[in-house]
C-alpha cells in the first residue's frame, strides 16, 4: 500500500484519541471493537489494531505501563508497529 506510514499514523492518532471513525482520502471507516474491548481499522485488506494490555507478552506489559502501541497486520503477517507515535517497519 502507498503511504501505509502516514495511513497507519493517521488511525493511530484516531484510535488512542478515542474516535469513532477514522477519515482517510475523505472517506470516513469505522474504529471497531472486539469482545475484549480492543480496537481496531480494517482498511484495504490491513487491520490496525491496538495492543491489547491484558496480553502477558514485553508488548502487553509495556501498553500497561501506558505505552501506546497499534500493530499493522496483513494476511495474519506482522508488517509494522507504531510505537508512541513512531512509526516502525518490521523485519521482512
Amino acid at each position: 500500500m502507498e503511504n501505509l506510514e502516514e495511513k497507519g499514523l493517521i488511525i493511530y492518532n484516531a484510535i488512542f484519541q478515542g474516535e469513532k471513525n477514522v477519515e482517510i482520502d475523505e472517506i470516513e471507516y469505522p474504529i471497531k471493537k472486539f469482545s475484549s474491548g480492543i480496537k481496531y481499522v480494517d482498511f484495504f485488506g490491513y487491520r490496525f489494531i491496538e495492543q491489547n494490555r491484558n496480553k502477558k507478552s514485553e508488548w502487553g506489559k509495556k501498553a500497561r505501563e501506558g505505552h501506546k502501541i497499534m500493530w499493522i497486520i496483513k494476511e495474519r503477517r506482522y508488517i509494522s508497529q507504531i510505537l508512541d507515535g513512531n512509526y516502525n517497519e518490521l523485519k521482512k
